[in-house]
Parts: structure tokens; sequence; C-alpha cells
């Protein structure tokens, strides 16, 4: 991969992945997004010349087009090979009778209308990269988008209840990625979303049974060798297809 974007690299899985993509060589030009850059980021930054920091609050919606121009100057013609949607908010488990409105909300912002809105702002950059790498077969060597998602987003497999602000959103980004990779078929761009595993993170918890190093690998072989039928799946780190 020449080019790749990643939301919420400040810590946690987004954190990993830099670190993963700067550590491997594994690609020309890493831009990494977050609302406050980490001391953790800021030291790579300074060690790597080819990893950008870019501040980006994915809230305020209305600053995409300003920061697409930004990208756009970066990255010159080779467009961009991957963007990875990865900022995420969670609540806790919010049983029906105390889940509240600000959260779902919330959580409906961060997660689902984000990427959604962030993609349509960059889509004329992942139709450059797949232009220029024509030539390769479809996947994130020309162009692709990962929603990151989370099993709580599967409907099929909730037999807990609770979780409504972020089992809905991420129900809700399940849908749109199903939908992008309809609508970006004739661009060559691959799009799927990927649950993670339950890692041990801010949002994941100390209780949590993966570590960071062994979900950013699993996920990054993953993306490796997705093709073009794997365009509009829900998948795990480790390459299985999970239920909707």
């Amino acid at each position: 991969m020449k080019t790749v974007l990643i939301t919420g690299a400040n810590r946690g899985l987004g954190l990993g992945m830099v670190k993963y993509l700067t550590q491997q060589n594994k690609a020309e030009k890493i831009f990494a997004t977050c609302r406050n850059a980490s001391e953790e980021l800021t030291k790579l930054s300074e060690k790597h010349q080819n990893l950008h920091i870019l501040h980006l609050d994915v809230k305020q919606l209305e600053t995409y087009g300003d920061f697409a121009s930004k990208i756009k100057q970066l990255l010159g013609n080779d467009g961009l090979n991957l963007l990875i949607n990865n900022a995420g908010v969670t609540t806790k488990f919010t049983k029906l009778s105390l889940v509240k409105e600000d959260q779902l909300m919330d959580n409906f912002t961060v997660n689902t209308v984000a990427p959604i809105i962030l993609t349509k702002t960059l889509l004329p950059l992942l139709i450059q990269a797949a232009d220029v790498n024509s030539e390769k077969p479809v996947g994130a060597n020309r162009a692709a988008v990962i929603n990151m998602s989370s099993v709580l987003g599967s409907i099929a497999q909730n037999d807990q209840g609770g979780f409504y602000p972020y089992r809905c959103s991420k129900a809700a980004l399940n849908a749109a990625t199903k939908s992008m990779s309809l609508d970006l078929k004739k661009n060559q761009i691959l799009v799927a979303c990927m649950h993670p595993g339950w890692v041990r993170t801010d949002m994941g918890g100390k209780n949590a049974p993966l570590d960071v190093d062994t979900s950013i690998n699993g996920i990054f072989n993953t993306i490796n060798k997705l093709g073009e039928g794997d365009s509009g799946k829900f998948l795990q780190y480790d390459g299985s297809e999970l239920p909707w």
C-alpha cells in the first residue's frame, strides 16, 4: 500500500495500526488523524517522516472539506489506497430503562454518520488511487475502505441485549458498508467492515482476552488478503466471516 489514512489514531487500535505500518514499512505515506495527538503518536512521527498527524474531530462534519483538501495536497497524484474508519465511541451496558437520547445520538454521530460522510468526502481520492493502480486487482493495494465495526453490531449474535447506543450504531455501520460495497463496485473500490476482537484497550477494558498486537497483526493480514469477492463482507480480525 502506498497511502493509508486511519482515523482515531492517538490511542488503542488506531495507534496500534500506526505502529504496525511504521515498524513493518508497509506504507509510503501514513495519515494519522485524531483530536489531540498523544505523546506516543507524536514520538512516532518524529521517527518516521512518512507519518503525518492531522487534526480531525470526526463529529465536526463541517470541517471534512478542508481536511480533504489538505490530504489531497499531501497525496499528490497517488490518491488514497486505504481508508480505515477506526474512530469510535461506546457506552456501558446500557439497559433499556437507562438508555439516554444523547448517548444514542453521540454513538450514531461518531460510529455511523462520520464514516459515511468522511468516505463520501474522500471518495475522489479513493477513485484516483483505483485509477492510478488499475493494473492491480481489487483490494487494499488498489483502493479500499475498511470500517471498523464490532460483533456487538451483529443482530444474529445478540443474545444478551443492552448496549443500545453501540449495538445500533455498529449495526447501522454494517448496513452502510454493504451499500458502499455495491455503490463503489463500478469504481473498483473494495469495502468491508471488520470486528477487531475484544481487545485490551481503553475502550475494550482490562479483562479483554486479546492484546493489541495480536488484533492488529490479524487485521492487516486479513486486509492484505481481501479481494473483489470479499467486498461487502463482515469479517473478524482473523478473516472469518461474521453473521449480520
